[in-house]
């Protein structure tokens, strides 16, 4: 209980030292409520593993944190989920914001996960592979383990699904970081298949079957099991 204080407070005084950076920032979403962002409680502070997730709405859809607790309690593995997320950050976002740094400091985590947009152009590539490494080097610090939770593009993007694939996969390797390879698998059932059910209706987030199916994934890739 005493980590789990720690943790609490270094986010207050990381917030209250970056707030005014994060309203600053252009390009970007900056949540009114719990609702629509982070939560920087874990779920359960008794657990074997502490997972911090960080990225965007694409983790937040259907409380992916939640159902990765849910996926390892189902084969008996204890978690608890830390979610700092906001709808449309990339790395760079989180990085600059200066909440992360307090939480991977803290040492309160077994494992980082991480994941931005698609990232199939060069600019989301460059994110993947600076600011992760700027994130692994923390990691590195407190004893935790990185891992890059691959995405997957919108439908109409479909196209670019091989460069969504090699960028994470180069990020993830260059940074010496686990790769929770979810695109690849989505990319693989959809083709085999030509069913798009892991798509929700607005042909990007994911549905609760696609989310599911992304815990399975990370728990495995994990090797918590």
């Amino acid at each position: 209980m005493m980590r789990l204080f720690y943790v609490i407070i270094v986010v207050i005084f990381n917030f209250s030292c970056s707030s005014s950076e994060v309203l600053n920032q252009s390009n970007t979403v900056i949540p009114e409520n719990e609702d629509s962002g982070t939560d920087s409680s874990t779920s359960n502070p008794d657990a074997d593993y502490q997972l911090l997730f960080i990225g965007n709405s694409l983790t937040l859809y259907n409380d992916l944190p939640d159902l990765v607790e849910e996926r390892a309690g189902n084969i008996g593995i204890s978690v608890g989920v830390t979610t700092n997320a906001f709808p449309g950050y990339g790395l760079e976002d989180h990085w600059n914001a200066g909440l992360i740094q307090g939480l991977i400091n803290s040492g309160y985590y077994d494992y980082v996960i991480i994941q931005q947009g698609p990232s199939s152009q060069s600019y989301g590539r460059t994110s993947l592979i600076s600011f992760g490494q700027l994130i692994k080097e923390l990691c590195d610090l407190s004893d935790t383990q990185l891992a890059y939770f691959m995405v997957w593009p919108a439908i109409e993007n479909f196209n670019t699904f091989p460069g969504v694939i090699q960028n994470y996969s180069d990020a993830a390797q260059q940074n010496n970081a686990i790769l929770s390879a979810v695109g690849s698998h989505w990319k693989a059932y959809i083709e085999n298949t030509e069913d798009y059910s892991y798509y929700s209706s607005d042909g990007f987030h994911p549905s609760l079957l696609g989310s599911r199916m992304s815990a399975q994934i990370i728990v495995q890739s994990l090797g918590i099991q």
